[in-house]
Parts: C-alpha cells; structure tokens; sequence
C-alpha cells in the first residue's frame, strides 16, 4: 500500500465527522490537497453551512466518467469500549483501527490517491470523486449534490459506491423507509381507566398490525435468496409513552421501518396500514373522539437492483480478480439515489467488512486497503487512452 493512501488515511480519521458534527474540516482538506495537485473541486452546501458535499473531476469534460463516491461522515464512538483512540489511525498487526477506517474513510483515501494519479495521466474517460454528508443518519446530504449534477448536460457512465464489500460487486440492496407513529388517547386516573382510551393500548394494536404485515410479507411477499433476508422486512425499534402509573397516557409514539425489496412497494404498504389504523381508531372513538393514530414519512431512500450484464459492469468484471462474486447486501447505500436520480449504473465495491463498521475498535485490514488499491489502478488503466 502507497504511503500516500496510509498518510490521506490517518488525516481523514482524525476529522470527527460524526454526523451530529461539521464535516467543513475535511471536504476543505480534500479540495485543498486535489487543488495542489491541479485539480479542482465544486462544494456544494446544506442549508446550514455547517456540512458539504464535493465532486472533484478529471480527464476529459466532453465524456461521461466513472464516480468513486463515498460519505465522510461516521457515527459516534462515545459510550462504546474503544481500547485505542477513536478520532487516530493506529497501525496495528496488519490492520489500521480507527473510527471510519471501515466505513468509509479507507475507500475514500483510495479514491483520493487514485485521483490525484489520474489528473496526470491521458484518460479516454474521466474519473470523479463525489463526497457527501449525513449519509449515515439516512442518506441525507448527498440529495442536494445529485439536485446539482442533475442538472449537467453529462450522466456518469457508471458509479462505484466504496462501502465495505471486501471487493465483491455488490449490485443490489433493499430500499429502507422509516416512520413515526403517534397514537392519541384521552388522559384519566387510573382507576377510570376502561372509561377512556388508552395511547399505549392504541400503540400495542397497532403494533400488532405490523407484525401481522410482516408474518403475511414473509410468507406471500416477494423473495429473493441473494439476500441474507429474502423477504421485505417490518421493524419497530422505538416507543415511547406515559407519564405515569396511575394515569390512563393520552400520547404514545412509536417508529418502525420498513426495508423492502425492489418488488415491494412501500407506498403500498403505507396505504394498508393506514387502512388498519383507521379501523382501530374508529373501534376506539366509542370511547372518546380524541383516539387517533398518525402515520408520519421520517425519511425514504430507494433499493438497488444493477443488472449484471451492463456494460458498465462488464467493464469491471474484465480487470475483477476471477473470483469476484455478484452479491446483494441487506444494508442501504447512496447507491440507490445515484441510480434513481441520474440513471446511472451502480455498483457498490470497497475495501473491508461491514461487520467491523459501527463497533468500537473499529479497524480494516491492510490487505484490503491494498486488494482496493489494485481494483482502482487496474480501473485507472481501463480509462487510459
């Protein structure tokens, strides 16, 4: 492994980008280091100025290119057993600890490394670099950069998303929309609790709504055994209610999620909910008229299904170790919005393990930073004239 790839590393994850934070630092050290290398850099902001994203190009402005896309965001180290530094890249018995090492500052310090070669080369082909933000807390800040590349007169020819895949071609991943739900009641004590409605009772009905979705999703939804799941999944991971024992709650919100294969729609399944609900609020409006349950979009992104005969992809499977596998992840990725918004081709492939991300000590092999090293020069080599 380059030097240069170690040293790009050990600067990135030393930015605590956690998405509660700025990521100004980093995106102006990476625009700063492509500048000195002749290479420059559109910004483009959130609303609030605090985050960015960048889109760094080179070769020819006349083609469509190749896009090595990454988040520089992580999330959190606080309150996990960290043993080294999180926010310090520790070179250790073949591996580099560090918080975003993994997930996905190592593929990022690839790119970077692989941009700066490309700018002083002839390329037949450009290749690209686009960073965002918030990518962690549901695929947020990247939205506003595909809004501006939107607009070019040019699509990519094809987009490499480096999360962790240990270098399989990762061409499929299933869609993920998240909800609030909040069940109103009518407030009374305790002891005239059968005379008024219950939020936390409404909540727990409507919960079994869910699950009964989920056992009729898993057994006559569509299925596809590429994933470690085969089916759309319905999870509940929140609920919060009352405010004491001996007072019947008036308020109770829950969130769930629904991950869902490209043959599930999850608009479809909003309006049977929604259905359910209504039924359930009815039942309990014999009660008090201050029953209701409302169903609340937190944030959506789209799945990924590349095929894999396109061109794109056959121009990576043509420079592919032999034993590059075609695999589908139960993880999202920003690769589902780059191919739903510039109809692009998209292949998700980088260095790692998602089983390191997320995890304190979080590290990535050596070797796969050097497997991704190659990857990238041998796509290098592709784009030259």
């Amino acid at each position: 492994m380059k030097m240069r790839v170690l040293d790009i590393l050990k600067r990135l994850v030393a930015f605590d980008t956690v998405s509660s934070e700025s990521n100004l630092a980093l995106i102006d050290y990476v625009r700063d280091l492509l500048a000195s290398h002749g290479i420059e850099s559109l910004i483009v902001k959130d609303e609030s100025g605090r985050k960015a994203n960048l889109f760094a190009s080179t070769g020819p402005r006349d083609l469509p290119g190749v896009v090595l896309s990454g988040h520089t965001d992580v999330v959190p180290a606080a309150g996990q057993a960290w043993t080294l530094p999180a926010f310090e890249a520790t070179v250790r018995d073949g591996r580099v600890y560090g918080r975003g090492t993994c997930d996905m500052k190592g593929f990022i310090a690839l790119a970077i490394d692989a941009l700066i070669e490309a700018a002083q080369q002839p390329l037949a082909r450009p290749l690209q670099l686009a960073l965002s933000h918030d990518e962690e807390i549901g695929c947020v800040g990247v939205r506003r950069l595909l809004d501006v590349l939107d607009l070019a007169p040019l699509r990519p020819f094809l987009c490499v998303v480096g999360e962790p895949t240990q270098m399989q071609f990762a061409v499929g991943h299933k869609g993920k929309s998240s909800y609030q739900v909040c069940c109103h009641g009518q407030e009374a004590h305790s002891s005239l609790a059968p005379q008024a409605v219950n939020a936390i009772h409404l909540a727990s009905d409507f919960m079994s709504v869910l699950r009964d979705s989920q056992r009729r999703i898993q057994q006559h939804g569509a299925r596809d055994d590429d994933y470690d799941v085969p089916y759309s999944t319905v999870h509940i991971g929140r609920i919060d209610g009352g405010k004491a024992l001996n007072i019947v709650p008036n308020r109770c919100t829950l969130e769930f999620e629904f991950r869902n294969l490209p043959a599930d729609d999850p608009e479809q399944l909003l309006g049977e909910l929604r259905e359910r609900a209504e039924a359930l609020v009815h039942e309990a409006k014999q009660l008090s008229a201050a029953a209701a349950i409302d169903i609340e979009v937190m944030n959506e992104y789209p799945g990924l299904d590349t095929h894999p005969s396109v061109e794109a992809v056959r121009l990576l499977h043509s420079f592919a170790p032999a034993d590059t596998r075609h695999i589908k992840v139960s993880f999202g990725t920003e690769g589902g919005l780059f191919a739903s918004r510039l109809d692009v081709p998209v292949v998700v492939c980088g260095p790692g393990s998602i089983e390191q991300a997320h995890k304190p000590d979080e590290f990535i092999e050596v070797s796969q930073l050097e497997a991704g090293e190659q990857f990238l020069q041998k796509l290098l080599g592709s784009l030259r004239q």
